[in-house]
């Protein structure tokens, strides 16, 4: 007798709860009702909204209870961080920094004066994109492993989109550069507006997999623009599509190729692959293809020049303007119709330029674990290429190649940037005259070598493993990219990551709970084949907030399940259903259109004869259910904090089947549980007993 009762007190909350009834009225009770949340006057809530959407990591937390002079000091720490970090900077660092800085420099200058002819400017114009925004980047920017300059995706977005408005950048290159920097400015204003507005989350939208596929889609096209210069093809399409490339390609093949200049790009390319080849297989080695495109151009430009093969049909670089950076706030678009193309232009480039420095930032950030503040790698790399687009620059990021070996090269701080910055003035100031002879074969061997890593084959087909969905957004990124031209891909990659979303709020997912074995826990029958259906009683649970998008669905898709189940009962002969329990843990928030959806579900299961019931509504959503008295229209009785409870309290066997809430134990003790109960508890009071019948289809 003394082990049967000892087993029952080891029984859960719903078995007790259910036995609650019998015991004396001034026992604490076991089912708890579902708790309301105090009420908040609307300043305080509006406020806290605010603070939750815009300031979730509480940026001002370190100017509490400082005086003044002091806060005064941690703002521009909050703008400046080269302020905070550099009152610890050591020579230990700047020997890192140093080696790191040097080693980028290497591989930015060759990058840059590729990169700038994907964007149809003079080589000049990118190696000025690695001189100034680095230097605004580095006081201003909280990543320490970031390597900022010209990137190969963006210079030929922008490239392809200033095209679209001026059709020759050759003959009207003075216009075509003022638009350049008028995109390169409001592309600035647009990450600094979205980073002093706390609304960097919008990036978001642009998913992973749409990510993914846009960035294998721009390195094919970017990869076959090279063709020009890797074959010495003289006139070449202005396309960017895969179908107009080839065909460019092959109608030159006979009186448009030159063999010298594919004997130079197949041979530097062969050189560089192998490089990485090396860099990949040895880390310690990572500097053998940070430094291959500086040897690169040297040899080829010294074979050129030896041999004069710009003589023999060897297209070359010639005339690289020395000096650094011209003023070019006089060439910036304030008024006509240029303002709006250039502020469509910078919105669009702005915006794929923070996305791919913010998931560099992230990346970098977690390896080192550091935490990186979005918003102010937003304020810092607009303003950089604020001032940027004033001195003749055009869009800078981070470059995910260089940012890589910077942090193999084993950076500390931002003052790698410094470094390379220093570098690319020296190269403006003394050498640029040394890159006249310096074939194009040797740039497009570069930069297909560098784009290649950006077709990521792992991850696409890790998104086709995980999701489906999200591959096909991936592909429809790609292939839009490939074969229609980079914005059409974008808008494609936006539209599917917009779709998705989409779909996900306006068809959330529904499941059909059952019990598990030998326990009180309720989950998908779907997932735990095990699980059992409880009798005349149907588990419905919603994964997802509820809203004036959704809820017509969620009720029609509950009356789905309800009008399914009560086929398969009549089928079976089992007890007809007489509850329907819908779990709403999952459910976070709900509007007057999804109060709405259930008032006309709990009409509709009245006709049919069937009890509505609630289990474990949050705290926003039972206050708006009482603030919307459906909580009085069902009855505060059939809201209950677990589904075990619901279950408990609504069996159709007044409350016998609760029991089972718990599950069968081993030894057979279950079969004791009633006679143990009823031996052992007092007497139930009216009020008690109105408690437990209230919910049994029996009663009356």
């Amino acid at each position: 007798m003394s082990s049967a009762v000892h087993s029952t007190q080891e029984y859960d909350m719903d078995i007790r709860s259910l036995s609650s009834s019998h015991r004396h009225p001034q026992d604490a009770p076991y089912v708890h009702k579902v708790g309301l949340p105090p009420k908040q006057n609307l300043f305080k809530e509006f406020k806290a909204t605010v603070k939750e959407t815009f300031f979730a990591d509480d940026p001002l937390r370190s100017f509490k209870d400082q005086p003044r002079s002091k806060k005064f000091i941690l703002g521009l720490q909050a703008i400046f961080p080269i302020l905070e970090w550099g009152r610890s900077y050591s020579f230990a660092k700047f020997r890192g920094d140093l080696i790191a800085g040097l080693t980028i420099a290497s591989l930015c200058i060759p990058q840059d004066i590729g990169y700038a002819k994907l964007a149809n400017l003079d080589p000049q114009y990118g190696l000025y994109s690695s001189f100034v925004p680095p230097l605004i980047y580095a006081v201003m920017g909280s990543s320490r492993d970031i390597a900022i300059g010209p990137v190969a995706v963006v210079s030929l977005l922008l490239g392809t989109l200033l095209q679209s408005e001026i059709a020759d950048p050759v003959a009207n290159a003075a216009e075509y550069r003022r638009l350049a920097f008028t995109a390169t400015f409001f592309a600035g204003i647009t990450q600094v507006t979205l980073g002093f507005l706390r609304l960097g989350f919008l990036i978001d939208f642009l998913s992973h997999a749409a990510i993914v596929g846009f960035m294998g889609g721009a390195a094919i096209t970017i990869a076959l623009q090279q063709l020009k210069g890797f074959l010495g093809i003289k006139k070449f399409t202005k396309k960017t599509d895969i179908i107009s490339v080839m065909h460019s390609v092959f109608a030159t093949a006979h009186h448009g190729w030159n063999w010298q200049t594919i004997v130079i790009g197949v041979s530097l390319l062969s050189f560089l692959l192998f490089a990485k080849y090396i860099g990949k297989k040895n880390k310690k080695l990572f500097w053998v293809p940070a430094i291959g495109p500086l040897i690169s151009v040297i040899l080829s430009t010294f074979f050129v020049y030896i041999t004069r093969a710009d003589k023999d049909g060897v297209q070359i670089v010639n005339h690289i303007e020395k000096g650094i950076n011209p003023s070019s706030v006089n060439q910036i678009y304030f008024s006509g119709d240029h303002l709006l193309k250039g502020a469509r232009i910078g919105i669009v480039a702005g915006m794929i330029a923070l996305t791919e420095a913010i998931a560099i930032g992230r990346t970098f950030a977690a390896m080192k674990d550091y935490q990186l503040d979005g918003n102010k790698e937003m304020v810092a790399l607009g303003t950089m290429n604020i001032v940027g687009s004033m001195t003749s620059c055009y869009v800078a990021t981070g470059s995910f190649s260089r940012s890589a070996v910077n942090f193999m090269s084993g950076c500390q701080t931002a003052v790698s940037n410094i470094v390379m910055s220093i570098v690319v003035f020296l190269t403006l100031q003394f050498i640029t005259p040394l890159f006249k002879y310096t074939p194009t074969a040797v740039l497009s061997a570069i930069i297909i070598s560098a784009v290649i890593g950006l077709v990521d084959y792992d991850a696409a087909y890790l998104i086709w493993k995980i999701d489906k969905f999200d591959f096909v957004a991936c592909m429809g990124a790609f292939f839009g990219v490939v074969f229609a031209s980079v914005e059409i891909g974008l808008l494609i990659a936006v539209s599917i990551s917009f779709f998705k979303l989409l779909l996900q709020v306006t068809r959330p997912r529904t499941a059909i709970l059952g019990k598990l074995p030998r326990t009180a826990v309720y989950r998908n029958i779907l997932q735990y084949p095990e699980a059992t259906k409880v009798p005349g009683v149907l588990i419905v649970r919603v994964d997802s907030a509820i809203y004036f998008s959704n809820s017509n669905y969620i009720k029609e898709r509950i009356m789905r399940w309800l009008i399914d189940e009560e086929e398969l009962v009549n089928k079976s002969g089992q007890p007809k259903i007489q509850f329907l329990i819908v779990e709403m843990s999952p459910v976070t928030d709900i509007d007057t259109s999804g109060i709405h959806a259930l008032e006309e579900l709990y009409r509709s299961l009245q006709k049919r004869e069937i009890q509505l019931i609630l289990a474990n509504p949050g705290p926003v959503v039972i206050d708006k259910l009482h603030a919307s008295d459906f909580a009085q229209l069902i009855g505060e009785d059939k809201i209950f904090l677990t589904v075990a409870n619901a279950v408990a309290a609504c069996s159709p066997k007044n409350g016998r089947e609760g029991a089972d809430v718990v599950g069968h134990y081993k030894g057979g003790l279950s079969s004791g549980v009633s006679s143990v109960t009823a031996t052992l508890a007092p007497p139930i009071t009216m009020k008690q007993e109105r408690r437990l019948m209230i919910c049994s289809p029996n009663k009356g």
